[in-house]
């Protein structure tokens, strides 16, 4: 047999060489999240998507969330619950922050109350009002004390503003560096963090790349293959998949529950009162509007709570029963021409930017102007008279809706009946009592028609064949560490 070319060796040679770097665990993820190219990096009590994910990246909590968004452990390796409710004990695991200091429950709880401290003034600030006293303990043993019960403690520990700092830095589970806008991020080995080693960690774990980028740039680049995750879709930018031709199969929608609709943010002139705002809500068509966005499954409502929360005692239903659209707009048609003396009421929309938003402006435009109101789209940097509120709940119960829509949050039209409800409920021990309470915040929320609520919000992602460790889920939570690991 003949000797091989030169030329041949070489292209062999050659041909090895990139088959040995494109390895799975050599090959960084690219994860592109929908927003500006700053956000990976921002900061302050409410953080935009990209932060909350590199936050969650590499600052854990005492608690963090799977990619199915169940609460596993993080700097708490176990604890548990009193049979009350009212007390959560957690045992830390054997480790130490990056400035090598011990990680002991008197650190933990400082870095706890720091974080609570850090989200005070926001819904999810409500949502922590429940925590009465956060003690250290013996050793490597933080307690938290609650007023009373409150089933999704874990999951709010889990949130990742909660993600515990010392010295301005986070124990994991990935190391941080920034490149420019770019957040270049590598899980930590298991040994480093006070876990137990594991085999073949190198060949396991990936680098990871995030940046924030436009909804259409980000699946422009993972239609051409340079993008394996695009998160944080919404409603804004749902039609551009269809137009893009992204393939149907790596579209995930996310079954979230939340608040999508219209919050009063300028109570003058027609908005002053209740009646006139509820005659908005009374001529919205919902059918034809999930036909206009054309999600599967979509979810309408005329409620403020969603339908399905676990605490929903039933005694509040949607509105209007037994009118049809027809008859429910006669009547707002009314309340405006009583106002108006013939002349059409002006109403300023403030939408984000996007094709679905013109969908979606396009339908709400329709439906007013079937009552005598006009309707005109304006940015959400611009002064408006109605703002559009698409918000994912962290936990499904009437707690959260109310919390979302509460006079702490100044940015929109509120009810001070409502608030003094539910912390009426906040304080009451007995569950039915308290759902009691809660439907009659909900009541008084709904009959100052400070919000029109057209359903449950629409998250989308973008996943590539290749991708490992990721799934829909109800929080719409999508980690970046399953991300960064291949399976065993």
């Amino acid at each position: 047999m003949s000797p091989r070319p030169f030329s041949s060796l070489v292209g062999l040679a050659l041909a090895l060489l990139l088959v040995g770097c494109d390895n799975a665990s050599d090959r960084a993820v690219q994860v592109a999240v929908i927003g500006d190219p700053g956000s990976p990096f921002a900061g302050g009590a409410r953080l935009p998507l990209a932060a909350q994910l590199v936050r969650s990246a590499t600052a854990e909590g005492l608690v963090g969330f799977d990619e199915r968004g169940r609460v596993i452990p993080a700097l708490a390796d176990r604890w548990i619950v009193t049979d009350d409710g009212l007390s959560y004990i957690f045992r830390l695991r054997d480790g130490t922050w990056p400035d090598k200091t011990a990680l002991t429950g008197d650190t933990a709880r400082a870095a706890l109350l720091q974080a609570i401290s850090g989200v005070r003034g926001t819904p999810l600030g409500a949502d922590l009002a429940a925590i009465n006293e956060v003690r250290a303990m013996a050793g490597r043993v933080v307690e938290i004390r609650l007023h009373q019960a409150q089933p999704d403690f874990l999951q709010l520990l889990a949130q990742p503003e909660l993600g515990l700092l010392r010295k301005g830095r986070g124990a994991g589970p990935m190391r941080l560096t920034r490149d420019k806008d770019m957040a270049l991020l590598r899980p930590i080995p298991p040994e480093d963090r006070g876990l137990p080693e594991v085999e073949d960690w190198d060949k396991l774990s990936r680098k990871l790349r995030l940046e924030a980028l436009s909804a259409s740039t980000a699946i422009e680049r993972f239609n051409a293959g340079d993008v394996d995750v695009v998160l944080g879709g919404r409603l804004a930018d749902f039609p551009r998949l269809d137009a893009s031709g992204v393939s149907r199969g790596a579209i995930r929608l996310d079954p979230v529950a939340g608040l999508f609709g219209l919050a009063v943010i300028n109570p003058q002139g027609f908005l002053v009162e209740p009646g006139r705002r509820e005659a908005l809500a009374m001529a919205i068509d919902r059918d034809a509007l999930a036909s206009a966005l054309n999600v599967g499954g979509w979810t309408a409502t005329t409620r403020i709570v969603n339908p399905g929360a676990v605490d929903d005692n039933g005694t509040v239903g949607e509105r209007w029963p037994g009118q049809s659209l027809s008859e429910r707009r006669t009547v707002a048609a009314n309340r405006v021409a009583a106002w108006s003396d013939g002349k059409a009421p002006r109403l300023r929309i403030a939408l984000p930017a996007g094709p679905g938003s013109k969908v979606l402006f396009g339908r709400l435009a329709e439906d007013f102007k079937a009552i005598g109101v006009e309707a005109v789209q304006v940015r959400e940097s611009e002064p408006a008279d109605l703002r559009l509120v698409d918000t994912v709940a962290r936990y499904v119960r009437t707690g959260w809706f109310l919390n979302q829509l509460s006079c702490a949050n100044v940015r929109v039209l509120c009810s001070a009946n409502a608030d003094r409800l539910a912390g009426q409920a906040l304080l009451e021990p007995d569950p039915a009592k308290r759902a009691d309470l809660f439907a009659q915040a909900e009541a008084q929320l709904t009959i100052a028609n400070s919000f029109i609520p057209f359903g449950v919000p629409i998250r989308w992602s973008l996943v590539s064949g290749q991708t490992t460790g990721f799934m829909p889920n109800p929080w719409n939570v999508h980690p970046l560490m399953p991300l960064a690991m291949l399976p065993k």
